[in-house]
């Protein structure tokens, strides 16, 4: 499966109770935004208020750790995350334990980062 990330079991990392967490092949694909203000779909926040300050630390964390939880695309990975920008907040997101697992697993330079 394209942007699952199995464990050696063959297992896909869970981002919650049956749903595996998505992951991009390389951080370089990754061509999110890195100003601006970003407006989620629906399908990956339902609360009325979706947009995101990427100027605002505390709002550009909530909108990653949104999107690396409940998206099921690879495409709003590519469409949302900024891989260089990835790699600097990685540490400071609050992640489910299955979403750290799959990226580490997948990009270990995200363990030092």
């Amino acid at each position: 499966m394209q942007g699952l990330s199995p464990t050696a079991a063959g297992v896909p990392h869970l981002a919650r109770p049956g749903r595996p967490a998505v992951v991009a092949r390389t951080l370089a694909e990754l061509t999110g935004p890195t100003r601006g203000v970003v407006e989620l779909p629906v399908r990956l926040m339902w609360c009325p208020d979706r947009r995101f300050d990427l100027g605002d630390p505390d709002q550009l964390l909530w909108m990653y750790e949104n999107v690396l939880r409940e998206t099921t695309r690879t495409d709003d990975l590519r469409d949302l995350i900024n891989g260089r920008t990835l790699r600097r907040v990685w540490r400071l997101l609050n992640l489910p334990r299955g979403v750290r697992q799959a990226w580490e697993s997948r990009h270990p330079g995200l363990r030092t980062a």
